[in-house]
């Protein structure tokens, strides 16, 4: 039978030789993980079902990272459960010192590998399949019953193959790319699919597929996967990773739905409130001229090196307008770092930007980047929901580091050309 990317990992982790759409298995798992929210629920099932260890340390991860730095006593009393159970169990623990943002920790401590099967509690889990894994996000239930057994039921997924084609044109980002796609496809139309790409993958970064696989379920998708490449392979080589096994999708694989992206016709993209799948041109937006109040820069989806260096390249030599708040939080404690390493603080300060420690805090609405009543803010995170980063009546306008950093210093919506 033939089979796509996603359903020969299931297949495999499930002991069969080949599984189709629909049908149910129960799959062996090689990571676990959670954070400091969906952590301390599933810690309370693991007891409650009657569990007293996990079923590998070495395959349960802990990370808090969401209200942390604590922002108040009850975030201190979440990080204080994760902590003690991690301790107990001896399971993987990163906190203050090595701390980072889950999805992005986690693969630069080579923790994932190709044709690995993992679960997280976070709906951005799927940000691993940028690495040939099948990854994906679950409750805090299934986490539990993961933590103590090492597996998990699924239904295979249905699979849309994109296609990528084309060349990017200048300043183009995977952030561009995966709002393109989400406004062709709607919110929920990759519901419970697989969405597999393809193609002309060479001239997307690492960071690129990161962030594309990280959006997969902004269209509602179960998973987002990349094939692995010599770029896949270079980035697992150089964070101490295990090339693990790459699955490839056979040539007459079912598909549902193909779309074809030309990345020479992928413009700037931003997406207006309140659904990602709002997409438009950021040369749309810029005749508008909303005015904004605050511009966030990081997350599990644009926090890594690149992007760093993106929004650098842009405030480079500028200022921040006026009554504008630029926060930037590098993804994880080594890209903080290394931002120092390369200049790129002094950039961002000297720019009027703050920098914090890595944290989930604003793109959630926890901390460190309330929005008020009525404010816009463009960021690079993944979500804008009706209240998502604050107040109900503010605005969230989802783009690239580029044209966030950009933005910042027009004061509206605009991208980097404008500046100049």
């Amino acid at each position: 039978m033939a089979m796509t990317m996603t359903q020969k990992i299931l297949a495999q982790k499930a002991g069969k030789s080949s599984v189709a759409a629909g049908e149910l298995v129960e799959c062996n798992l090689d990571l676990v993980f959670g954070n400091d929210i969906t952590g301390p629920v599933a810690i309370g099932e693991f007891y409650k079902m009657g569990a007293t260890k996990v079923f590998d340390a070495n395959k349960v991860a802990l990370v808090p990272d969401h209200f942390t730095p604590n922002k108040d006593i009850a975030a201190a009393g979440l990080a204080k459960t994760t902590r003690e159970f991690a301790r107990k169990m001896g399971v993987i623990y990163f906190e203050v010192g090595q701390v980072g943002v889950e999805h992005a920790l986690l693969p630069e401590k080579g923790l994932i590998k190709p044709g690995d099967a993992v679960i997280g509690a976070d709906s951005h889990t799927c940000t691993h399949g940028a690495l040939g894994a099948f990854a994906t996000g679950v409750g805090s239930t299934d986490m539990a019953a993961g933590m103590a057994t090492g597996t998990a039921w699924f239904k295979i997924p249905e699979a849309i193959k994109v296609t990528i084609t084309g060349k990017k044109q200048k300043y183009v980002s995977g952030k561009d790319i995966i709002l393109h796609l989400i406004g062709i496809l709607g919110v929920d139309g990759a519901r419970y699919r697989s969405l597999e790409f393809c193609g002309d993958i060479g001239q997307l970064t690492m960071d690129d597929r990161f962030t594309m696989s990280n959006m997969a379920i902004e269209a509602g998708g179960k998973n987002g996967i990349f094939p692995v490449d010599e770029v896949t392979l270079e980035y697992i080589a150089a964070h101490g990773g295990n090339k693990g096994v790459a699955f490839t999708a056979d040539p007459d694989a079912e598909y549902v739905r193909e779309v074809v992206i030309d990345l020479s016709e992928v413009p700037l993209t931003v997406a207006f409130p309140h659904l990602p799948e709002n997409a438009r041109t950021v040369a749309e937006a810029e005749k508008m001229k909303i005015a904004i109040d605050q511009v966030v820069i990081g997350s599990c989806t644009n926090g890594r090196i690149d992007d760093m260096r993106a929004a650098a390249a842009v405030l480079k030599g500028r200022k921040v307008a006026d009554f504008v708040r630029c926060i930037i939080f590098p993804a994880t404690q080594a890209i903080w770092k290394q931002c120092v390493d390369e200049g790129l603080m002094n950039i961002f300060i000297d720019a009027g930007a703050a920098v914090s420690t890595p944290t989930c805090g604003p793109c959630l609405g926890g901390h460190m980047g309330i929005l008020a009543e009525g404010e816009k803010c463009v960021s690079t995170t993944n979500r804008n929901f009706v209240g998502r980063m604050g107040h109900v009546t503010s605005e969230i306008y989802l783009a690239s580091p580029v044209v966030a950093a950009a933005s910042a210093v027009a004061g509206y919506i605009c991208g980097p050309d404008s500046l100049e």
